[in-house]
């Protein structure tokens, strides 16, 4: 009964193709827009969340920030700044010390200096190159990995050796296809080895709460001692044909906490210890990437149910065209119903009749619309550089929903087949 049901069901709505494509076409739009919408915002938040977990969930960031002119110009020391033109803000080799000395939760303290220079090599060159003066534990605290080569090593450290290290970036830039392993490239007026390269990182996109918006991607890392040896900690600022000076002594500092727990308590710690120093506390920032990620994750929840609410209602505006269809099917079928019911169905078989009939159009429209939701990310992660994320569970769960709007919209339609009189059914014209 149920095969001969089902058949029926479907003969009924090939009478009519065109009206129940487009009844079915408000369901492939809502599913189609539920996995899409979905997959997008997934692969946009993990690649968020991928950049924040990048800086290390157990690493606390202390950043030196510039302070604007009427900022500097409140600071203890002001009128002298002002007579030499020198403005010095941001973080000190005595405040790493400090922090080391004062903090006993830190495993690793990694300090950092940029500066920038043109960077040639040959006849290729890299304008404003980011060069970063650092120590040997940088590539595990920021969890970067060797493609060839060494990085930077203790000795280099003591003896202020004029090595360089290369991301992926900077080594096809001045490179190209050769390998740089031994070669000599020009940072400003000095010369340095290239020691190592680096594996390409992500999708070289800016990390957050890196220095200066950091692209690993670019970078170029240098011992810290050769650094403030050969490029100094003096700036020439040209602006409006005049020339100021600046002096940042390390731009970044990363503190590695030993206990992921102790993270926050450890933040709040070094805050201290640096504001007791800085008082104005405008030339000093503290990150916590851990909780930046656990903020990124409770917006990524707020986001999935943000998107899945409004595709859910394009699926509800789809259950109600099924439900004025059936309808007007009834009306249609009044005759047909009357001459069932004479020959003996009973009200139990027409609503199962009207009910099969639904649940075909939706199940129908919802296997398109998962082909469609699974096209559209697919195209759009082709055409642009938005990344997208199909999870395993849309799927399943936007069909069983779209089954499920056929049953429940269906339902009235057919019991109102159902209940019609057989005698006044087969005067109907």
């Amino acid at each position: 009964m149920w095969f001969q049901t089902l058949k029926l069901g479907i003969k009924s709505l090939l009478l009519h193709k065109l009206r129940s494509l487009l009844t079915m076409l408000g369901v492939i739009l809502g599913v189609g827009s539920v996995i899409s919408m979905l997959a997008i915002g997934e692969g946009s938040k993990r690649e968020a969340l991928e950049r924040i977990r990048r800086l290390g969930a157990s690493n606390v960031i202390i950043r030196s920030i510039k302070p604007t002119q009427g900022d500097s110009d409140e600071d203890e020391g002001s009128q002298e700044q002002a007579s030499s033109r020198v403005m010095e803000y941001g973080l000190r080799h005595k405040d790493l010390e400090r922090l080391k000395g004062t903090l006993p939760t830190i495993a690793r303290a990694v300090p950092i200096t940029l500066v920038r220079k043109r960077a040639q090599a040959m006849h290729r060159a890299i304008p404003n190159s980011r060069i970063l003066g650092t120590t040997p534990d940088f590539i595990d605290v920021k969890s970067l990995t060797l493609a060839r080569g060494r990085f930077i090593s203790d000795l280099d450290m003591v003896t202020g050796t004029n090595v360089a290290v290369l991301a992926a970036g900077s080594a096809e830039q001045l490179f190209n296809f050769e390998d740089p392993i031994g070669k000599s490239v020009r940072l400003g007026t000095m010369i340095f080895r290239v020691v190592g390269v680096l594996n390409p990182q992500g999708t070289g996109n800016a990390v957050a709460g890196g220095v200066g918006g950091q692209n690993f991607n670019k970078d170029i890392y240098v011992p810290l001692t050769a650094a403030r040896s050969r490029f100094g900690e003096l700036q020439i600022i040209v602006s409006a044909g005049s020339f100021n000076f600046e002096r940042n002594q390390l731009s970044e500092i990363t503190l590695t906490v030993t206990d992921q727990n102790l993270v926050s308590q450890t933040a709040a710690m070094a805050r201290k210890v640096i504001e007791a120093h800085h008082p104005k506390s405008n030339d000093i920032e503290v990150q916590v990437p851990l909780e930046l990620l656990q903020q990124a994750e409770e917006e990524k929840r707020i986001w999935n149910l943000v998107l899945g609410s409004i595709a859910g209602i394009s699926l509800l505006v789809g259950g109600i065209g099924i439900m004025n269809i059936m309808l007007a099917t009834v009306t249609e079928r009044t005759r047909e119903i009357g001459i069932r019911r004479a020959l003996g169905a009973k009200r139990r078989d027409i609503t199962i009749q009207f009910l099969v009939e639904s649940v075909v159009l939706s199940s129908t429209g919802g296997l398109l619309g998962i082909a469609f939701g699974i096209t559209v990310p697919l195209v759009v992660t082709y055409f642009s550089d938005i990344d997208s994320h199909i999870q395993w569970w849309t799927t399943p769960l936007t069909f069983a929903i779209s089954v499920g709007i056929g049953a429940v919209f269906g339902v009235y339609p057919a019991r109102q087949a159902a209940l019609l009189d057989p005698i006044e059914a087969l005067r109907h014209e």
